[in-house]
């Protein structure tokens, strides 16, 4: 698919990787509906990008966008499931001092997997469904899942909903074939957005020390996948890592 062929809707599409890609499709040509639960964020948005506030954990939220969207851009051909949080935390710890054990909430369990899959999940089905409402193909949905779903310590959330995504890439580009939508994912590594400029300094250090190519990943990075997974119309059903060598 050309760029400037895209109506497209960009889920956490106010901040950090996803204001990027909203900016880039748009400076491209491609129709943007950003979604975000950051109100001031989304307004900063240059003229011209769609905007509405979107909790993609409420399932009715994400209908309601999606056919705003729709109505907004005159059809629908795209996604970039973006949006996501973290709760980071062992399962299960032990304070070295007092001996007190620690345990991962169900509050923070839920919370990443609400967002980084649940609410992922209700919007490619929403925008699949809108697609084959209108007949509209060819279409593309790409997916940040994360080298973190692999296994990574003190992330079992956020581990189990990038797994979970990269999985249903697979499933959804079987599913999909019928209505000509080819889904795809990356999994990025460590990336200089707002998120991870919040991890303890010490940690970052360590994690940037680990990375072959000596740097943490711009947004950029991931637009040039993103940018490939459009256009490349044998793509299908895969996850390409972007991690700078991380995961090797």
């Amino acid at each position: 698919m050309k760029l400037a062929e895209l109506k497209i809707i960009v889920t956490g599409g106010a901040q950090g990787m996803g204001a990027y890609f909203a900016q880039q499709l748009h400076a491209a040509g491609a129709q943007v509906a950003a979604g975000d639960v950051n109100e001031a964020a989304l307004a900063a948005l240059p003229a011209g990008i769609h905007r509405r506030r979107l909790d993609v954990s409420d399932e009715a939220d994400c209908e309601g966008f999606v056919r705003w969207a729709s109505d907004q851009m005159g059809g629908l051909n795209g996604l970039i499931n973006n949006a996501g949080i973290l709760r980071d935390g062992l399962l299960v710890k032990k304070d070295r001092e007092t001996g007190v054990i620690k345990k991962l909430s169900a509050k923070d369990w839920h919370a990443v997997l609400n967002v980084n899959l649940t609410g992922a999940t209700w919007m490619v089905r929403e925008v699949v469904a809108r697609m084959a409402e209108l007949g509209a193909r060819p279409g593309v949905i790409v997916h940040m899942s994360s080298i973190a779903r692999h296994g990574n310590r003190g992330q079992s959330n956020y581990v189990a909903a990038k797994a979970a995504l990269a999985a249903n890439t697979v499933t959804w580009s079987r599913e999909f074939a019928a209505f000509g939508v080819r889904v795809g994912a990356i999994a990025p590594g460590m990336i200089e957005t707002p998120m991870t400029q919040g991890m303890n300094q010490k940690a970052r250090d360590a994690l940037v020390a680990a990375i072959p190519v000596g740097r943490i990943g711009l947004p950029d990075d991931i637009w040039t996948a993103v940018r490939f997974i459009i256009e490349c119309d044998y793509f299908n059903g895969r996850t390409i890592d972007v991690d700078g060598g991380l995961s090797m």
